[in-house]
């Protein structure tokens, strides 16, 4: 009795497994939206206006450790294996990671790169270790040599989105 019982929960373990995945992928393609074929959203639904540059949020940014911030740069890559990442363009060969706040949304695993984005929520300094960095490496479709290189943590700014708006 005890193994059909047990049987039973399992069985229902993995049917509602399957309903949460299929909810979720739901979910995400609810959160994406088209506005006009230009601008298209993820997360929370943002607006352009009073989006700082770079160069006013690094000056933003000065002598801070967070920022509360909405700000528009261009998508140097995503993560291709879930797009649960992108990296941004900062200038003079910078970027900035930008992770999705609780992992409630992604953006696109390609065909991005380059483009204009407007981004809201919060910057803040921080230190990412050597196996995250090789993971998200490999994320990124690095090499094994690239990979194998990556030897020590880095510091920098990095940022958690609420909401994401990228323009064609």
């Amino acid at each position: 009795m005890r193994k059909i019982f047990f049987s039973i929960i399992a069985t229902a373990g993995l049917v509602a497994c399957g309903q949460t995945e299929e909810k979720a992928v739901e979910a995400q393609e609810v959160q994406v939206e088209e506005v006009e074929a230009s601008m298209y959203f993820y997360g929370d639904t943002i607006t352009e206006e009073n989006a700082m540059t770079v160069e006013q949020f690094q000056s933003a940014m000065e002598g801070k450790d967070s920022l509360s911030v909405k700000m528009t740069a261009s998508i140097n890559e995503t993560c291709q294996v879930k797009g649960c990442w992108m990296t941004l363009d900062m200038g003079e060969g910078e970027e900035m990671r930008v992770k999705f706040k609780d992992y409630g949304f992604f953006v696109p695993t390609e065909g991005v790169e380059g483009k204009t984005t407007i981004i809201e929520g919060y910057a803040f300094t921080d230190t990412i270790s050597v196996d995250m960095l090789k993971h998200l490496a490999e994320d990124g479709g690095a090499t094994e040599e690239e990979i194998l290189a990556i030897t020590e943590p880095e510091i920098g700014v990095n940022f958690e989105a609420t909401g994401v708006i990228i323009k064609e």
